[in-house]
């Protein structure tokens, strides 16, 4: 009985990890799903930009699923605002503390679509506590 059950739950789990593993696929990186009502536009000419991000990107594995590879990062700040859940907004006295990555633009692609960028973000150009100027996502309003 014992047996039975640890064969059907082992079954169960690879079910599950397969399930999650092909959701995160359509969602973040499939062609389908995914239809922004602009592109977005990224100038090839650009070998480097900067992404200042504060959230689940901030987590080495998930941005190398995300774009490939993984990516070096520096801490930065970004005054002038304030972290709520997964936004930031003006504050005059705010700081939202990050990371900011040096993405190429097929890697900048792969953040927007993550990012779902024209459905739940857009990417903003900011100037950074250190004088140098990033993108960063904002949620857009719902």
């Amino acid at each position: 009985m014992m047996r039975r059950f640890a064969k059907w739950l082992s079954i169960l789990l690879v079910a599950a990890a397969i399930l999650a593993g092909g959701g995160f696929w359509y969602i973040f990186m499939s062609p389908y799903g995914y239809h922004p009502a602009e592109p977005a536009i990224i100038d090839e000419r650009i070998a480097e930009q900067d992404v200042f991000v504060y959230g689940t990107l901030r987590h080495d594995g998930l941005r190398w699923i995300i774009m490939g590879t993984p990516v070096a990062t520096r801490e930065a700040t970004l005054k002038g605002y304030r972290k709520q859940d997964l936004d930031i907004h003006p504050q005059p006295d705010g700081e939202v503390y990050g990371e900011v990555l040096t993405v190429g633009p097929a890697a900048l692609r792969a953040l927007d679509r993550y990012e779902r960028l024209g459905v739940r973000y857009t990417r903003e150009s900011v100037k950074l506590e250190d004088g140098t100027t990033a993108w960063v996502y904002k949620r857009l309003p719902e």
